[in-house]
C-alpha cells in the first residue's frame, strides 16, 4: 500500500511539474521553464556532452572572421584558394593537400562548431584546433599550418585562413604567438560546423564592446 501511495504521489507530482514545464503559458510557466532549460544545459547536457566529447568545451561559438572564405557555407573554393596561393606557396602547402583539410571551405562568425578532445600526438597539418590565448583569454580556432618537435613534445604552428599572416606579438601587442602552441593549450579539435549563423544570438549582445574593425559581418581580407 505504501509503495502504491508513493506512486500516485510521485505520478501526480510528475504531471504537476510536466503541465508547468511545457503546457503552462502563464509567467510562472515561462519562468519556469526557463529557468529549468538553463539548469538542465549548463549542468546537465554540457557536462554529459564534455565527458562524451572529451573535452571542456565542446561546442564553440565563432567569435571573430579569422577563418571567413567568401561565401561562408556556399564559398568556391578554388576561387578563395586562389586569392590566397601565394601565402601557402610560402609555407610549402598546395592546393591538392588543402582540398584534403577538414573544414576547407572555412567557417565565419556567429557559426557554431563541434569540438572533440584532441590527441594532439595525432594532430597533422591543416586540421583546426581550438587553443587557449593566453591574456586574449577567448580560446582562438585556426588551422595548423606547421609541426615540430622540441624535447620530445608538439609545437604547432597556425593561421587563421582569413588572416593574411601569423599572429606574433608584433603584429598582435599582448596576444598569443601562433608560432609556439604547445600541447597544454589545445583544449580540442573542430571537426564539423554544427549551426552556421546560429552563435550570433549570443554574439550580437557583445558587438558594442569590441573594437570598430572587428564589429559586424564578415569580408575576406
Amino acid at each position: 500500500m505504501n509503495f502504491k501511495k508513493g506512486f500516485l504521489s510521485f505520478k501526480n507530482g510528475f504531471k504537476k511539474f510536466w503541465f508547468l514545464l511545457w503546457k503552462d503559458n502563464s509567467l510562472k510557466g515561462w519562468i519556469f521553464s526557463l529557468v529549468f532549460l538553463f539548469v538542465f544545459i549548463k549542468f546537465i547536457f554540457f557536462p554529459l556532452l564534455s565527458l562524451l566529447t572529451g573535452t571542456a568545451l565542446p561546442l564553440a561559438i565563432v567569435e571573430s572572421c579569422s577563418m571567413y572564405h567568401e561565401g561562408n557555407f556556399f564559398s568556391n573554393f578554388n576561387d578563395w584558394y586562389d586569392g590566397h596561393e601565394s601565402k601557402y606557396a610560402g609555407i610549402n602547402i598546395t592546393k591538392e593537400q588543402f582540398e584534403d583539410f577538414s573544414l576547407r571551405r572555412g567557417f565565419s562568425k556567429g557559426d557554431i562548431l563541434f569540438i572533440i578532445g584532441a590527441n594532439t600526438e595525432k594532430l597533422k597539418i591543416g586540421d583546426i584546433i581550438l587553443f587557449n590565448s593566453g591574456n586574449q583569454g577567448t580560446p582562438i580556432i585556426h588551422r595548423i599550418i606547421k609541426i615540430r618537435e622540441e624535447n620530445g613534445e608538439k609545437i604547432f604552428t597556425t593561421m587563421g585562413d582569413n588572416n593574411n599572416q601569423i599572429l606574433i606579438p608584433s603584429n598582435n601587442p599582448g596576444g598569443v604567438d601562433e608560432r609556439e602552441i604547445n600541447s597544454d593549450q589545445v583544449v580540442g579539435k573542430a571537426v564539423f560546423r554544427l549551426t552556421p549563423w546560429f552563435g550570433w544570438a549570443k554574439l550580437i549582445f557583445f558587438e558594442g564592446l569590441k573594437p570598430e574593425s572587428e564589429r559586424g559581418f564578415c569580408k575576406e581580407n
